[in-house]
Formats: structure tokens, sequence, C-alpha cells
């Protein structure tokens, strides 16, 4: 689906490991203060001075989190570093620096690895991290992305997922589902270039959801917010494998229950009008969707006038004991216990 814009295929073996590394990463200059020694030497030294330092790693591996016959290598670059930095916001931490590793085949030239790491000097740029090391190697099974992304906070500013309580709010930020229904859109696409490759799609209908998939946000925004509004969250993760999935983790980090309300969370007109399109329950993908990287926290019901009509803050349900569980409150009134069905790489 993706045409070859540049033609031009320089082998990686013409420049050697430490040949490649220096040309991928020769225009990223260092930004943050704590970054003392980048690439260069045999390893990156940083100077956080008495703060902690938080430290979140992921891969992602080619034909298991993407498929690079719609994914552009731009786009991977940039989403490759969003969804490690968005692991650092969900602790309240301030994102410093990343380390970039990849392996990759042959049928890979010097040219696709500079859009590659096109998206993640603009990452870089867009949330103001350094890129301080890495490695790249040779794969015999495509390509293999591994990002490492290092932040900082004061102690008693980190956030973590064991401090809920009872009645505390539970909130959301932006809206659900639509980076699972992007990828439906993307997949559907792919099997009508494969019977008909003249027939290129018409992706301005989805382009919210399509984008939501391809290139991610994470939510450094709401972490500036909630430091300006004076709120400090009870407990935080990011909405990385289904809504279900992460309030079971703060439920059961926290020891205790939720209601979560079906009529109070927030689905973009996109979403409900593409779940309509491919006969799926919209509540159902913010459930089980995943990929939408916003963030979900308790607050203690005595900041919900600090949050209240703020556009970015939704609140979807609060905090029950232990005994009730977890439990969705469908638009019926009807009480279901929640559970994890997010998406799962081992699963077959």
């Amino acid at each position: 689906m993706i045409e070859d814009k540049n033609p031009q295929r320089t082998s990686l073996e013409n420049l050697g490991e430490f040949g490649l590394i220096k040309h991928l990463t020769k225009n990223f200059e260092l930004n943050q203060s704590s970054s003392i020694v980048g690439i260069g030497d045999d390893a990156a030294v940083m100077d956080f001075k008495g703060k902690k330092t938080i430290v979140t790693t992921d891969m992602l591996v080619e034909g298991v989190h993407f498929d690079l016959s719609y994914m552009p290598l731009k786009h991977l670059g940039y989403k490759s570093v969003i969804v490690n930095l968005s692991d650092i916001y969900a602790m309240n931490a301030k994102a410093t620096q990343i380390t970039v590793s990849i392996a990759v085949s042959n049928r890979f030239p010097l040219e696709a690895l500079e859009e590659f790491y096109e998206g993640v000097a603009m990452a870089c740029q867009m949330y103001k991290v350094d890129l301080v090391g890495g490695d790249t190697t040779s794969s015999t099974k495509g390509m293999l992305v591994s990002i490492t992304a290092i932040g900082i906070a004061e102690e008693n500013e980190i956030i973590y997922r064991n401090g809920t309580k009872p009645n505390d709010l539970l909130v959301v930020t932006g809206d659900l589902g639509g980076a699972y229904l992007g990828l439906q859109v993307l997949e559907r696409e792919k099997e009508v270039f494969k019977v008909n490759p003249n027939n290129q799609p018409d992706l301005e209908p989805y382009s919210y959801i399509v984008e939501r998939q391809l290139k991610p946000e994470a939510r450094k925004d709401v972490i500036e917010l909630l430091e300006k509004l004076e709120v400090k969250p009870t407990a935080m993760i990011d909405i990385s494998d289904g809504l279900s999935s992460e309030i079971l983790h703060l439920c059961e980090q926290s020891e205790v229950g939720c209601n979560l309300f079906e009529d109070k969370i927030p689905l973009d007109p996109t979403v409900i009008s593409a779940a309509e399109e491919f006969k799926m329950d919209s509540t159902m993908i913010a459930l089980s969707g995943g990929e939408d990287y916003e963030l979900l926290m308790t607050i203690d019901q005595a900041d919900f006038p600090k949050i209240k009509g703020n556009p970015n803050l939704t609140v979807i349900g609060h905090m029950t004991s232990k005994e009730e569980g977890a439990h969705l409150i469908t638009r019926a009134d009807t009480k279901i216990p929640l559970s994890a069905q997010g998406w799962n790489s081992f699963r077959s």
C-alpha cells in the first residue's frame, strides 16, 4: 500500500555498525541539562542532581506490533518513542532521555532507516527528550525496535498504581477506542489492496482514527495541566492494553474495587460511526482495544471542583471496596464484572 518514494537503496554493509549509528544520529543534539555525554562514548552520562530516576522500555516486533505495508517508517519511529514516553508521564515524571536499538534484515536499505530516525527525531523535538544511546544489529526476521526512556521526578511527585482508595473518582483523558478502529480500517484496506493494487484507499473519512493508530501522542500536556490545577492523582496508569485491563491493574495494585459507568466513557463521533460500520460494540472497543495512550487516574473527591468541566478530563466512575469487585454499570443499569480482554501478544 505504501509506495517507495525513494528508489535509492544504500546497502547497510557498506557502513558497518558504528558507521551506521554515526550516520543516523549525526543531527541529534542534546537539549537536557541532565545529559552530560550522549552518543559517541562507551556509555551515556547523566546527572539528575538528587532526583529520582524513572526507567521504562518497550520492544516492538514487525508482524506482531506493526505492519510495514501500511505503517510508514517515519510514523513507526515516532510511535516507538511515544509509547515509552507515555509510561514516564504515567508516573507523573518528566521524560528526559531515550535510547534506541534496532535490528533489521537485509531488505532494509539505509534510506529506510533514515526515515525511521526522522520519526524518532521528530518525537525527540516535540517532547524535548535527548537520544543518548542505542544499538543496531542484523535480523533474520524483519525489523525489531527496542526503546528505553528515562525520566526524573522529585520523590513526592511520583504517582504509582497502588495509591487509590475507595470513593476516589476514576478519571480518563481524551477519548478511547480510536486506535483500535484505525487499525481495523488499515487492515481492511490492506486486504482490498491485495486484491486490486490499483485501488487506492480513501482514508479521509477515517483520518482521526487512522492517526490515532499510526501517530499517537503521549499526554505530557495533561501532566502539565494537573500541576497547574494543583491536582495530584492518587494513582495513574497509561492505557496501552484497553481500559478494562488498566482499571483492573489499579484495582489489583491498590486492593480496591470499582464501578465504571458505560455512559460516561468518552467516545469520539468517528469512533461511534466506524464501530457501527464494522458491526462492533463501541464500549467493548474502548474496554479492550488498546493503544490509545491516554492516561487513567484516580483523584480524591475533594479535587473534583478543580477538574469539573475540563475538556481534557472525564470522570467515568469511582473506586469501591475490594469486596465489591470491579464492575461495568451498563446504560441499562445492569452490573457486569469487568474482565481483562485487552491485547495480548502471546495470544494465538
